[in-house]
């Protein structure tokens, strides 16, 4: 490949990157990858033009291509959620929680629905004080038949969200579920509102704090796994 090519490719992977919200930090004490999740989580169907989406067609090769490259030794998610595709976000959470790259995450805004199990899938967890997690049950939008399988079939989604959290995260099963059913909160709604250091104190997330503690956090990973195998 000639010279021109290469900064061809370079060049269009920086513009591919910036406009799914990707950076990479090329002067810093240790290469971070940074990959922001904000707005809806779009998953099978596309959401209308005005609404601030990740797609999870690009969060997924993303986090393949970070997981392989040798020069990446950290990545660092900020989460600022609205929900979304539950499927998509939990499975966008399953391939963070499996990956070997040091991983943070730092909650900003807030952490809505779907937006939970992606915080935890982290190796370490971090929320700003002024953050918020909103936690409910699941929920489908559209036509839904009121038959006992529709209700089985939202009970073992639901399961595989819970079981998801209580295995990244400290929080205990009793407490995230009386979380979930809250009816006293939510306007119109079941479910419950936690600010960032109440968050902390369930064991949902593990530390609070905001962007030079996670990526001091994330430093540490690095170094340490770098001491294991020399």
């Amino acid at each position: 490949m000639c010279e021109s090519d290469k900064q061809k490719n370079e060049l269009e992977e920086l513009l591919l990157e910036e406009k799914n919200g990707e950076s990479i930090s090329q002067n810093s004490k240790h290469l971070i990858h940074c990959l922001s999740v904000i707005g809806q989580i779009e998953g099978h169907y596309v959401l209308a033009e005005q609404n601030k989406t990740t797609k999870y067609e690009h969060i997924i090769p993303a986090l393949v291509a970070i997981e392989q490259d040798r020069s990446v030794e950290g990545l660092l998610i900020i989460l600022n959620t609205v929900g979304g595709d539950v499927e998509a976000g939990l499975a966008i959470a399953e391939l963070i929680s499996g990956m070997k790259t040091p991983t943070v995450s730092l909650v900003v805004g807030g952490g809505h629905s779907i937006g939970v199990p992606l915080a935890v899938s982290a190796k370490h967890s971090f929320i700003v004080p002024s953050a918020s997690m909103t936690i409910h049950p699941v929920r489908m939008n559209g036509t839904v038949l009121g038959v006992p399988q529709t209700l089985s079939y939202f009970d073992r989604m639901q399961d595989r969200i819970v079981n998801f959290v209580l295995s990244n995260s400290s929080i205990s099963e009793d407490d995230f579920r009386q979380l979930l059913m809250n009816t006293e909160e939510l306007v119109l709604d079941v479910g419950s509102v936690v600010e960032g250091r109440k968050a902390v104190e369930l064991g949902l997330i593990d530390e609070l704090g905001s962007l030079s503690d996670a990526l001091e956090c994330l430093y540490d990973m690095i170094e340490n796994s770098e001491k294991r195998y020399s």
